[in-house]
């Protein structure tokens, strides 16, 4: 199987240790096995149970603490539609690996995480991209989407909250969505790692998986919780939906790690604490990015409506990828080329992490772009 190289990933792996200003990362600032502990209270308890865990395979598709913490993050799951995967990569490759097969038709809404059309792709999959606009918020529309699906579409892919836009898709657009998709008994896999993230109202989007029968949510620990390192997510979809997507789970994950699978149980029992945390810091971060971005004429910003990125224009004649390569060697500033998600003079950059450097490098970044020609 051919797979083309995934662009965003191999730029972290090249870039990033290297970077002093990382401007690049997509999470908010990551908690500490203590801060975990301490903002959950009865600190000794959970290091008692901790220590005494034996480390053994554990649950093979989760335990019944965690299931059932994750399916209170929806309004119509079980655990019995829930099953833990490594990770939302894992959860979003089980999906594909289990639905697609060689000619379906896949419509996928860029930009995204590329494994929302590249994996498909690699299947022999027909990939169909739509691609959002700046001049709609970037928020996909309707009618090109379903002059895209047709009658014959497999499955239809989307992020909400977008990453890299931060764009929330409406309930009632995303209603529209599902009637499109309905239209061909299309699976909808939505990626929902930043849901719990909006920056105004309820933190968590409706889940497509809560009104679509054929509606597959994917989540992980990474975003929401600031628990990347956990490497656990899950996939939320009907009972019988999973129970596919479990039989090719075999072949590639016996279990997650029993002490991921605690924190994680134990974060998401916690969540509206640590929710709290993350959204007051990404109102800080928020701040400093649209403050800046109103300063820069060079600069446009559609400000995102969840999330922890921002996708800006800039109005300069070079390359996303020359700009970030030359910015980065010139300066230590590292941000996420526009090219590496498919959208050319745009960069992605993470506002929920070190606000002190965060503001420090906009304007020196600011500053660079002015010297470019």
């Amino acid at each position: 199987m051919k797979i083309a190289r995934f662009k965003v990933e191999e730029w972290f792996n090249k870039y990033e240790k290297d970077a002093i200003y990382d401007l690049a990362d997509t999470c908010v600032e990551s908690l500490s096995t203590d801060e975990l502990l301490t903002l959950c209270g009865n600190k000794e308890k959970y290091l008692e149970e901790i220590f005494g865990q034996k480390l053994n395979y554990g649950h093979i598709h989760g335990s019944p603490r965690l299931k059932n913490g994750i399916a209170d993050l929806y309004t119509c799951q079980r655990p019995e539609n829930i099953t833990i995967t490594h990770g939302a990569i894992g959860a979003n490759h089980l999906v594909y690996l289990t639905l697609v097969e060689p000619d379906d038709k896949v419509v996928s809404i860029v930009p995204t995480y590329q494994q929302h059309y590249s994996i498909p792709k690699s299947f022999g999959a027909n990939v169909e991209m739509l691609f959002l606009k700046e001049e709609n918020n970037w928020l996909p529309d309707l009618n090109e989407l379903e002059k895209l699906v047709g009658t014959n579409t497999k499955l239809i892919s989307l992020n909400n909250p977008n990453n890299p836009t931060g764009s929330v898709i409406p309930d009632e657009m995303m209603n529209g969505i599902i009637e499109i998709a309905k239209k061909s008994n299309a699976y909808i896999l939505c990626d929902e790692v930043y849901r719990g993230l909006n920056h105004n109202g309820n933190p968590f989007s409706t889940s497509v998986a809560d009104i679509y029968e054929k509606g597959i949510s994917t989540g992980s620990m990474s975003k929401v919780f600031s628990l990347a390192g956990l490497r656990l997510g899950w996939i939320a979809a009907n009972e019988d939906i999973i129970n596919k997507i479990n039989s090719q789970r075999e072949y590639n994950t016996i279990s997650v790690g029993i002490l991921d699978d605690y924190f994680a149980s134990l974060a998401i029992e916690n969540k509206d604490k640590i929710i709290s945390r993350n959204l007051e810091k990404l109102k800080i971060g928020k701040k400093i990015l649209t403050d800046w971005a109103n300063s820069d004429s060079n600069i446009h910003l559609v400000t995102p409506q969840g999330g922890t990125t921002a996708f800006v224009r800039y109005n300069k004649p070079i390359s996303s990828t020359e700009l970030c390569k030359k910015l980065q060697k010139e300066t230590g500033i590292m941000i996420l080329p526009g090219e590496t998600l498919e959208l050319d003079r745009y960069l992605r950059i993470g506002y929920g992490n070190n606000f002190k450097n965060l503001e420090k490098a906009l304007y020196m970044f600011s500053d660079w772009l002015k010297k470019q020609n």
